[in-house]
């Protein structure tokens, strides 16, 4: 039998990474896109389906000390649309349909070893730490657990504790939660687990600040016996030369980092892990192996930071940029950022011959509590009980206060809990809602990330393409035949490309408000970006001088959360050009689609307890779906 662990707010220090049980809504809109199809027949142009590629489990280390006791197949049942259990007594459910697919990615270093060290008559519960671990004493739960965080992060196997055998069943029982659920044409799992490699690089008080280097490793069929973790290497080069070798063993695989937002400038940097000059055999193997970054999660976005990004109004969304475990603040000026990393990729194909960043784009959750918080008005954030109420979430003053009048957080909601976002979801196009079909869309980068909205979003580029396309009814063949999509290359042919942008709205979300093309290039060695706006709703046409959109006066009612019903737009499509395309220079083109303003999370909490919002908070944002770049490759002259 297992023992239950109490909550221990204190240990919110040592992480990782709603009073009543939240409501319910009318489910997405099942409305198909131009070239989708209702058959479970494979769609040559594919369509597009939402799935979660970052779920824990009670098997994570930093889940189960949280009292996390639900299994993989509750994550799976949860992704179906049934209710589970929240480790703080309510129900979680999806508010729209069911997820298309999923991917189960516990801790592999320690897999599996707290639940054990928790059960009685095992091995692992007889030891000291275990006693610590589950005792009543604060100090020795904190010592415990520090003990297996940092074992993790410096890739010990502690002797006496660490078991492979444990490893090993728990890995199994993963891999086969993943067949059991896996229901071709309706609903997909991947075997899959998180890689936590961590750089300590600066110390805090004492103690330890790291720099983020996860990745989630998925599955395309067949999986080995024994996962790589930070307990084989921490570094993760080492983990693509292990994934070339289940490569060519029959185990196909792809790694996914995410939060470079934390990486203290060390996800994207321009060097080795040892500091070794980037080459192009490293750039190959990255890429080979890292062909998609999942970019917004509930622990902050990724795109790019207001420092290095000053002429784009939208660059502030999703800031969370606090060291992992920590108060210190990461490296923002290289390294950390999608949008950087894209520039520095065209850089350095210039200097080596290959791009190490020519990366798709995704979003998922990052749950601890095995079901995502997608939406804005039902979030339950990520961390157990540690985050599970309004107030411990910092959303609503503490002690039932009803002003925010000399309040002082607790600083882990004020640091960490506040600042997170209910976010994502990935995104992918493909023929069939299947293992194989999924999985080589991801190699393709035909995917995009979303903040939780079910917006559809297509991004094509060609050289015969035309504005006369956007009413045919053959576009999206038209444009795979005669064009690529997202993530592909354009080769240039010596004159300007043309892009389709198309975006239609979640009908559980708010309308669209505009979408953008952000184009990112190198200009004399020096990188530069440009956000253009190309679609905007209610008949605004974009400004040549500023290359944005009018404002459309969508407005939200901070009294009930209500949003304007007459303004945006349920779907923007367009055709575009790059107006200072020049035919030498390298760059790489995404979209990002805004919805209209809606209510923050923090916000419908403190509506729900009748109290004003977190001053310190933003009020609304803005959903929001990026896609994977089309880079212009010119011919070489």
């Amino acid at each position: 039998m297992t023992r239950n662990l109490l909550g221990f707010v204190a240990l919110g220090t040592l992480i990782t990474g709603c009073s009543g049980s939240p409501e319910s809504t009318d489910s997405h809109s099942s409305a198909l896109a131009p070239g989708e199809t209702a058959s479970e027949e494979a769609n040559p142009n594919r369509n597009v389906y939402f799935g979660d590629l970052h779920i824990h489990t009670r098997n994570s280390f930093d889940a189960y000390i949280f009292n996390v006791r639900t299994t993989p197949d509750d994550a799976y049942r949860f992704g179906m649309g049934e209710s589970v259990k929240h480790p703080a007594g309510y129900d979680i459910k999806l508010e729209g349909p069911p997820l298309d697919f999923m991917a189960v990615t516990d801790h592999a270093a320690y897999l599996g070893h707290l639940p054990e060290m928790d059960t009685e008559g095992t091995e692992l519960s007889k030891l000291d730490v275990a006693k610590d671990m589950f005792s009543t004493d604060q100090d020795k739960i904190l010592a415990a657990f520090q003990m297996i965080g940092g074992a993790i992060r410096n890739g010990n196997k502690l002797k006496g504790i660490f078991d492979p055998k444990i490893t090993a069943g728990v890995w199994s029982d993963t891999v086969a939660a993943a067949d059991k659920y896996n229901t071709p044409g309706k609903f997909t799992t991947f075997a899959a687990y998180e890689y936590t490699a961590v750089r300590v690089t600066r110390g805090e008080s004492g103690g330890f600040a790291g720099g983020n280097l996860h990745r989630n490793v998925v599955f395309r069929d067949s999986a080995p016996k024994m996962p790589f973790s930070t307990l084989d290497s921490t570094n993760p080069e080492d983990l693509w030369t292990w994934m070339d070798e289940q490569r060519e063993a029959g185990n196909e695989s792809l790694a996914m980092p995410h939060n470079s937002n934390v990486s203290d400038g060390e996800m994207f940097k321009m060097e080795t892990y040892d500091g070794a000059p980037l080459t192009k055999e490293y750039a190959e193997k990255r890429i080979r192996n890292e062909p998609i970054v999942e970019m917004t999660q509930v622990k902050g976005t990724s795109e790019t930071h207001p420092s290095l990004s000053p002429n784009d109004e939208w660059a502030d969304f999703g800031i969370y940029d606090k060291l992992l475990s920590s108060a210190v603040v990461s490296k923002t000026e290289s390294g950390d950022y999608v949008r950087q990393a894209l520039a520095n990729g065209l850089k350095l194909m210039e200097e080596i011959g290959a791009n190490p960043f020519h990366f798709g784009l995704i979003g998922s959750s990052d749950t601890h509590v095995v079901g995502g918080s997608f939406d804005e008005k039902n979030f339950w954030s990520k961390v157990g009980i540690l985050d599970s109420t309004p107030e411990q979430r910092g959303s609503i003053p503490p002690g039932g206060a009803k002003s925010w009048d000399g309040v002082k957080l607790d600083p882990n909601a004020d640091l960490w809990f506040s600042r997170w976002g209910a976010s994502g979801y990935a995104a992918v196009w493909a023929e069939e809602n299947t293992r194989e079909s999924l999985f080589d869309a991801m190699r393709r980068k035909e995917t995009y990330a979303t903040t939780g909205t079910r917006m559809k979003v297509r991004f094509f580029g060609g050289f015969g393409f035309s504005e006369d396309m956007l009413d045919d009814p053959e576009m999206v063949s038209k444009a795979y035949a005669g064009g690529v999509p997202m993530g592909g290359d354009l080769i240039g042919d010596g004159k300007a490309p043309g892009f389709i942008v198309w975006a239609m709205r979640d009908a559980m979300s708010a309308p669209l408000q505009r979408v953008q093309v952000v184009k990112v290039w190198m200009d004399g060695g020096q990188s530069k970006e440009k956000v253009f706006d190309v679609a905007c709703s209610d008949g605004g046409t974009v400004d040549p001088a500023t290359n944005r959109c009018p404002d459309n006066g969508a407005k939200v009612d901070l009294t009930d959360c209500s949003i304007s019903q007459d303004k945006g737009a349920p779907e923007l499509k367009t055709f575009w050009t790059d107006p200072e395309f020049k035919k030498t220079q390298r760059a790489s083109y995404y979209v990002r689609a805004l919805e209209n303003p809606v209510c923050r999370w923090s916000t419908w909490d403190a509506l729900r307890a009748k109290v004003p919002p977190n001053p310190t908070l933003q009020k609304t944002i803005q959903e929001r779906a990026w896609s994977s770049p089309i880079w212009y490759v010119p011919t070489a002259t």
